[in-house]
């Protein structure tokens, strides 16, 4: 980028690792500066170099915060910093822009050791997804609240097993995610993080939510070693080009990702984002047409996007468009397919009612 000056930053990674495993480096620059700078004179640097460091042999990440999540139901820790610079980020203002505290893994361990003694709901591992949080509650705490269930309720929960969080109601799962930015490229910290949160309590599950662009064979092989054990893949786009546009980077490797995750034994869910001009139903079906020939049981969300960051002009998608888009997957043969952020194309009772007859409210 002309104009960036990049200085040296004491603790920092120096060398792409994607590049040592002879990959293209990630979309990475992220803004980095005094925040009285950042709007009207922005610095750049690379997110490995800003956003992790090493202490000796210890390394650190920005967090932005970590708490229970809604409507995950599992402990979200939000990382700053990431690999990818996408145009739809709903969190760039600390994904994109350098926020948050050092956190080692040592210290992930104890917030995962503190979070166990909250749990109010096991999973089993092929569940430790936020997909398969949605049988289980609809996060409206009506049952506590108003001590009687709500109509689309899963009806799986008791009352004491709903709790308040800071994102609203629900169960405590006992899932560990790692979420926010990406750098999945630098497989260290996520691989200690994991062990301490094992070593904290072995019944947790250890989630990465993740672009995947970091997740080389390379990668992958180290996270199934140290007690990995799910990815939430946001395959952002089937067409190269405009996954390009959309985020910084090719998604060649990518695409391969869910025979290769699957291959080791992870648990895996796939996400893509419906962005009307963007990302439609045709390359969403396109997306379900890759997950059928691995798995057709890999549960799949259709997330419906709402204007932000640099897409602010983009209008949210339709009913229709989601429900076409839906059907298109479903009749590809996908079995587990939901649809998320409904409160943006539902606006009526009529439309969550078409919602039940069309078997998407369940």
């Amino acid at each position: 980028m002309a104009g960036v000056k990049e200085k040296k930053i004491e603790g920092a990674v120096d060398d792409c690792r994607l590049k040592e495993q002879g990959f293209e480096s990630g979309s990475c620059r992220v803004v980095y500066g005094p925040e009285r700078i950042i709007l009207t004179n922005p610095l750049f640097a690379r997110a490995c170099k800003v956003t992790l460091k090493w202490e000796g042999d210890v390394p650190f990440r920005l967090i932005e915060s970590a708490h229970l999540s809604r409507p995950e139901h599992y402990f979200s820790i939000y990382q700053s910093g990431c690999n990818f610079t996408c145009k739809k980020c709903h969190s760039w203002y600390f994904t994109q822009c350098v926020s948050g505290q050092w956190m080692s893994p040592k210290d992930i361990g104890e917030l995962a050791r503190d979070y166990g003694q909250t749990i109010t709901y096991w999973e089993p591992r092929e569940r430790a997804t936020s997909f398969h949080a949605h049988d289980l509650c609809l996060s409206c705490g009506s049952c506590v609240r108003e001590k009687k269930r709500s109509q689309d309720c899963p009806g799986v929960l008791e009352p004491n097993q709903v709790i308040f969080s800071p994102q609203g109601w629900g169960p405590a799962r006992n899932i560990i995610g790692f979420t926010g930015g990406d750098l999945a490229c630098q497989p260290e910290f996520y691989c200690l993080a994991s062990e301490e949160i094992k070593r904290a309590r072995e019944d947790l599950w250890v989630l990465l939510e993740t672009n995947g662009y970091g997740l080389t064979t390379k990668n992958l092989d180290r996270f199934n070693s140290s007690g990995i054990d799910a990815f939430w893949l946001d395959i952002k786009a089937h067409n190269n080009e405009v996954h390009r546009r959309l985020t910084g980077c090719s998604n060649e490797r990518i695409l391969k990702l869910p025979y290769e995750i699957k291959k080791r034994d992870f648990a895996l869910e796939v996400l893509s984002l419906f962005i009307p001009g963007w990302v439609e139903a045709d390359q969403i079906e396109k997306i379900a047409q890759i997950l059928l020939e691995v798995d057709p049981q890999i549960p799949y969300t259709i997330l419906a996007f709402f204007p932000e960051y640099q897409l602010k002009d983009v209008s949210s998608p339709t009913l229709k468009q989601m429900l076409e888009a839906y059907a298109r997957v479903k009749h590809v043969g996908l079995t587990n397919v939901r649809l998320g952020n409904i409160g943006i194309f539902v606006r009526t009772d009529e439309d969550l009612e078409l919602l039940r007859e069309r078997g998407v409210m369940k």
